[in-house]
C-alpha cells in the first residue's frame, strides 16, 4: 500500500531491477526491467510486459513512463547513478525503496547473528542521503515493517526469529546468499541456542509487543 500510494495516480510504470515481480503493482500498465535470466524465469504467467535488461541501460525513449519504480535493487547495480539517471530519463517520477546501510547494525539479527550482512550491503548500497542528493527534490518516509510482512527481505521477519532458521526463507534474501556457507551456519547455529535457551528472549523479547518496528526502510519519491 505504500509503495501504491506512492505511485499516486501513475498508469504507465516501469519497474527496475524487477526479480521476480513481487512488489508489482496491479491494475497499471507495467513494464519489468529485469538482467536476470534466472529471476525472469520465477516469475508468474500472464504478468507484466518483462524485457531483459540492466537499470544502467533502459531500452526505452526519454519520458516513456508516469514512474519509475525501484525495490530494494540498488544495491545489486553495477552503478546505481547511472541507473537512477536512466530512471530520471525514462519517468517523471522515481518510487525508490531502499534501506539505510548504516542503520542495519542496529537490527537485531545483523547486530548479534549476521554482523557479516550489514558489513557486506555498506560496501554495496548507497545511503538514503546520497541518493536523494543525487535524485534532487524528494521525499523521504520512514517505512515501518508490520510484525505479520509476507515479503521475504531481510528484516520481514524481525518479530518472529525462528523463521532466520529455515534455509528455504533465507534462500530468498540476497544478503544470505552472498555469505560462505560456513558463516552463515555459525550464525544460524548462534540463534538456534539463543531461541531454545531464551537468551533471544532476554535480549529482544520486548520486540514482541508492536505491531510494527522501524529497522532501515526507506520510501523516496521525487517531487
Amino acid at each position: 500500500m505504500t509503495i501504491l500510494d506512492a505511485l499516486g495516480e501513475a498508469t504507465t510504470v516501469v519497474n527496475v531491477g524487477a526479480g521476480a515481480g513481487a512488489y508489482e503493482p496491479v491494475g497499471r500498465s507495467l513494464v519489468a526491467v529485469e538482467p536476470s535470466w534466472q529471476m525472469i524465469g520465477q516469475r508468474s504467467g500472464g504478468g507484466a510486459l518483462v524485457v531483459q535488461a540492466a537499470a544502467e541501460a533502459l531500452p526505452f525513449r526519454t519520458a516513456t513512463f508516469d514512474a519509475a519504480l525501484a525495490v530494494l535493487t540498488l544495491h545489486h547495480w553495477t552503478d546505481w547513478r547511472r541507473g537512477l539517471s536512466e530512471m530520471k530519463r525514462v519517468a517523471d517520477r522515481l518510487v525508490i525503496f531502499t534501506f539505510e546501510p548504516g542503520k542495519l547494525d542496529h537490527f537485531w539479527l545483523t547486530e548479534s547473528y549476521f554482523p557479516e550482512i550489514a558489513a557486506l550491503v555498506r560496501g554495496q548500497c548507497p545511503s538514503v542521503d546520497e541518493i536523494a542528493d543525487f535524485v534532487g527534490a524528494c521525499r523521504v518516509n520512514h517505512v515501518a515493517i508490520p510484525h505479520d510482512c509476507i515479503d521475504g527481505f531481510l528484516a520481514a521477519f524481525w518479530r518472529r526469529p525462528a523463521a532466520y532458521l529455515e534455509p528455504r526463507i533465507r534462500a530468498g534474501m540476497s544478503g544470505f546468499t552472498l555469505l560462505e556457507p560456513h558463516v552463515v551456519d555459525r550464525g544460524v547455529a548462534r540463534l538456534k541456542r539463543d531461541l531454545e535457551s531464551g537468551e533471544w528472549e532476554r535480549c529482544f523479547g520486548q520486540i514482541k509487543s508492536l505491531e510494527a518496528l522501524d529497522v532501515c526502510y526507506r520510501l523516496l519519491v521525487t517531487t
